[in-house]
């Protein structure tokens, strides 16, 4: 009784350990080894199922998935997955690099027949030497200002676009490619590029207070230009009227006897000369 009982005990371990289970979120593909129907594949949804001698299960997550590709021992995996590439100069530049992607539930099969592994050794094999190869092939043709400056964005977009296209059609959708913290460069070569880029910070100042002063000294000699104009303008008003005055004086001589009458407070000089005449012709007035 007691050997039936440790022979049923054994016998249920047994078939616990050839079943497999499919979690929720994951799509399972069992794949036979051996026999008349070796290398048939099975696409199996969310389950427990039993997996005989001969079989594999394997199981592909289909919702987003995040891995990092870094020197340090404490992501990933613990060796230096950390990525290193060559600009046009021969210079070698190494990067820490995430790639956050997910799979098509109805590729999964296809996914399989492609890469014969699991998703852990698609995405350290494959998808990291992808990336590595795009990296490679992108930055042979940039110099190293454009890799370490402004230009890093624009060719991780581009390492992006190439693994993009190489694996979408299999049914890996790459939702983005990006670095992790600084890229590392040979200390003087950072060195020199810093102290190129402070250089043109600091000639674009001097062309910023030369373009300043420029525009305020062209500002006060409008001003002052401004102002002459004013000044001869008014000068030849004036200039004008004293014409005009003039004119009509000569025209019409009884205008200046007039004016005279207007401010005559009607009372001669006390003492003139023998020879003095009234400066107001009083005939001319009294004829008026």
């Amino acid at each position: 009784m007691k050997r039936m009982l440790t022979m049923s005990l054994s016998l249920s371990a047994l078939l616990l350990a050839a079943c497999s289970k499919v979690p929720a979120g994951n799509v399972g593909v069992k794949f036979q080894m051996y026999g008349d129907d070796k290398g048939s594949l099975q696409e199996l949804p969310p389950g427990r199922y039993w997996v005989g001698w001969g079989y594999e299960m394997y199981t592909f997550p289909t919702f987003t998935q995040t891995y990092t590709f870094t020197r340090s021992a404490t992501e990933g995996r613990p060796v230096d997955e950390s990525i290193s590439f060559q600009t046009a100069q021969g210079l070698t530049v190494n990067a820490d690099v995430g790639i956050t992607y997910h799979i098509d539930p109805s590729k999964v099969t296809l996914i399989f027949q492609k890469y014969r592994k699991g998703i852990d050794e698609i995405t350290d094999v494959y998808l990291r030497n992808m990336i590595r190869d795009a990296l490679v092939k992108e930055a042979s043709s940039l110099d190293i200002e454009s890799v370490y400056g402004k230009g890093k964005a624009n060719l991780i977009e581009a390492v992006q676009k190439d693994v993009s296209d190489e694996v979408s059609a299999v049914g890996i959708d790459v939702e983005k490619i990006y670095w992790i913290g600084e890229l590392r460069l040979p200390e003087n070569v950072v060195q020199s590029i810093n102290a190129k880029i402070q250089a043109t910070q600091m000639a674009e100042q001097r062309q910023n207070e030369v373009a300043q002063a420029k525009a305020e000294a062209e500002k006060v000699e409008a001003e002052a230009q401004g102002r002459a104009q004013a000044q001869i303008t008014i000068a030849e008003a004036e200039a004008k009227a004293i014409e005009l005055k003039g004119e009509a004086l000569r025209s019409n001589p009884n205008i200046v006897q007039m004016s005279a009458i207007e401010k005559w407070d009607g009372h001669l000089p006390t003492y003139t000369g023998s020879a003095a005449l009234p400066f107001v012709s009083l005939g001319s007035v009294q004829g008026k």
